[in-house]
């Protein structure tokens, strides 16, 4: 089924109500999720409503969050989301990043006791129209197998960057730290895909293409897949990615980080509290002037288009450029959702007594 972004929008500002969200996090919480639809990353849109909706039955999300700073610098913030939907709590740090980097040059907020926010670039890309970077990432619950290992002891941690350029559309990198996230398996499973071999694997270590593996005590593997082509890098991106967000915090890290599904349950005797995000945002003159920076840029990127492709691809892609074409396809075109994420989506209407899509 394709729908208009207004009418998804009108069923998440309907969800999102019925929660007892504010009207103000309603809207957040429906920019977040439609800006990965528009984006084509669906793993994180609309179909993340089911998790959040029965995380909010179960106790585990705060429609009505007391979002606070717990601790602060001229330069960096310590927050506590109060248990709130990671999407109204991600925006409300980056807006300190921003503001702290107005007056410091440089902001930077470590968040304790969130949930899943989304996608990462949202926020990064808040900077940019400040003549920021933005950096966002968070840690997620615990599916990733390290190098070596069977245990599950970490999140997909994505990582985002968004540069401003001047005549060029900005530079956004939003990747995950593993080689694909656990929506997108998610999304594999539910369209009867299989994975790719390097994906993930099996309780005992093997490699394996079942995208539903997860519920079998299986892992996502770190990015690069296996140690010969540089899993062990994936590993310490992940690993740097939880210890930003979880240690600066006080947030769980590592094992003990809350699953955002609550058909699982969370561990006892947790070392922090909740999820954690870490956000950062870099003036550009803080370090020269921004319209020289920007031409810099559109000189690295101009660079960088221009470099000879081989011979199956005509293009060099330039980061966060496939997301600004999708996003026009799909504002002209609409926005596509698989049936079975219709059928549930319509089953949460039916539960909230709110109109089915």
């Amino acid at each position: 089924m394709t729908y208009s972004y207004q009418e998804l929008r009108k069923y998440i500002l309907d969800v999102c109500k019925t929660m007892g969200c504010s009207v103000e996090d309603a809207d957040i919480t429906s920019d977040v999720l439609l800006a990965a639809e528009l984006r084509n990353i669906s793993s994180h849109g609309v179909s993340r409503l089911n998790d959040y909706v029965k995380l909010w039955k179960s106790g585990r999300i705060n429609s009505k969050p007391n979002i606070n700073i717990v601790h602060e610098t001229l330069s960096t913030a310590v927050m506590d989301g109060d248990s709130g939907l990671g999407m109204v709590v991600g925006k409300s740090a980056m807006n300190i990043a921003i503001s702290k980097a107005k007056t410091a040059g440089t902001g930077w907020v470590s968040v304790r006791n969130s949930n899943h926010f989304g996608i990462a670039g949202y926020y990064a890309m808040l900077a940019i129209e400040h003549d920021m970077i933005g950096i966002a990432m968070t840690n997620a619950n615990p599916l990733v197998a390290p190098t070596f290992s069977v245990d599950r002891l970490l999140g997909t941690n994505p990582i985002a960057v968004a540069i401003p350029a001047g005549k060029y559309p900005p530079f956004v990198a939003d990747f995950a730290t593993t080689p694909i996230a656990r929506g997108k398996l998610d999304l594999m499973h539910k369209k009867g895909e299989k994975a790719p071999i390097g994906y993930v694997q099996d309780k005992d270590g093997f490699p394996n293409t079942d995208p539903n593996i997860l519920t079998q005590g299986g892992a996502i593997v770190p990015l690069g897949g296996d140690y010969l082509h540089g899993s062990h890098k994936g590993y310490c991106l992940a690993s740097i990615v939880d210890i930003f967000s979880a240690i600066f915090s006080g947030a769980n890290f590592g094992p003990f980080v809350p699953p955002s599904v609550a058909f699982l349950p969370v561990l006892d005797n947790q070392p922090g509290i909740g999820t954690g995000h870490f956000f950062g945002a870099m003036r550009i003159d803080a370090f020269q002037k921004a319209d020289d920076f920007k031409a810099q840029m559109d000189l690295w990127i101009q660079t960088f288009k221009m470099a000879k492709t081989d011979s199956e691809h005509e293009k060099i892609i330039i980061p966060g450029e496939p997301e600004r074409e999708w996003e026009s396809i799909r504002m002209k075109e609409g926005i596509p959702v698989l049936d079975k994420v219709v059928d549930d989506l319509n089953q949460i209407a039916d539960e909230l007594k709110i109109k089915q899509l």
